[in-house]
């Protein structure tokens, strides 16, 4: 069934699982990227409105994070668009501890449509589907502030509560805060992905500006580097983003997935193992 439900950010990390959850209950979403038709893309406010035409809910994702700058002024003027074309919800992923993505929060909460926050902390899936992966392939891991605890939670529990929530309007107006059910360091990680991948992975503790210069070196995009040196700097270090947090276990009924589960599953795909060149 074709529905009046928008993913923005559809074949993202989180977008393209949500989708998924709202095709298990029989309802097809719009997709909101720049291949679908109608397209969405963030950088040409054209296609915007037939995006959202005749939308009633939405999920919005920006990408590469509501830190980056432009961020705000992007979901200014979508809130106003989605308000102005009848949209009746927005739920806006958000990141935790993060001061950018909260004054974006602000727009979406000050709008007056109805909206839910889904907070995140840190994906598990950034070492299987984004910028720890390579790292994780080469068997020498570098980074830095080894010690510092984080909750990570997994983009398939974020998805979940999202779309539960996108369908559920006792959460109008909350704001969910979705994290793992413990807090582990970066040391932790590679340990359970060198035992769940059967391989032996070097950790190296550097400091930032090491791998900010690597990064550099390795000819990383301006923006990304941006990103990365913010939230290790800004982010990992905010207390609000060393909490964890119960609200997947309230709005799901079920625990989080562990890290360890995580890293179970996903060594069972091979993405972990590095293709051997003959």
């Amino acid at each position: 069934m074709n529905s009046n439900i928008l993913v923005i950010g559809g074949t993202g990390k989180t977008g393209r699982r949500v989708v998924q959850q709202l095709q298990k209950k029989g309802i097809e979403p719009r997709i909101g990227s720049r291949n679908a038709s109608p397209s969405f893309d963030w950088d040409n406010k054209d296609t915007w409105v037939n995006a959202l035409n005749g939308i009633e809910k939405m999920y919005v994702t920006y990408y590469p994070d509501l830190a980056v700058p432009g961020a705000k002024e992007a979901i200014e003027s979508l809130t106003y668009l989605a308000k102005e074309l009848g949209v009746k919800k927005i739920v806006l992923l958000s990141g935790k501890g993060e001061v950018e993505a909260e004054a974006c929060e602000t727009i979406v909460k000050d709008s007056g449509v109805d909206y839910t926050i889904v907070r995140a902390s840190w994906f598990n899936q950034n070492w299987s589907e984004s910028f720890f992966l390579e790292s994780i392939l080469s068997g020498e891991v570098a980074l830095p502030m080894s010690e510092v605890l984080i909750p990570f939670v997994d983009a398939n529990d974020i998805a979940e509560v999202a779309a539960t929530v996108l369908l559920d309007d006792t959460y109008n107006g909350e704001t969910i805060e979705v994290t793992g059910p413990e807090l582990i360091t970066f040391k932790d990680i590679v340990h359970t992905i060198s035992k769940t991948s059967k391989r032996r992975l070097k950790f190296h503790d550097i400091t930032l500006q090491q791998y900010i210069d690597g990064m550099k070196e390795m000819q990383t995009p301006d923006d990304v580097v941006w990103l990365i040196e913010y939230l290790f700097s800004h982010v990992l270090t905010n207390p609000k983003n060393q909490q964890v947090v119960h609200d997947i276990d309230r709005v799901l009924g079920r625990k989080a997935k562990t890290f360890l589960e995580y890293a179970q599953e996903t060594a069972k795909t091979g993405i972990w193992n590095p293709i051997s060149v003959e």
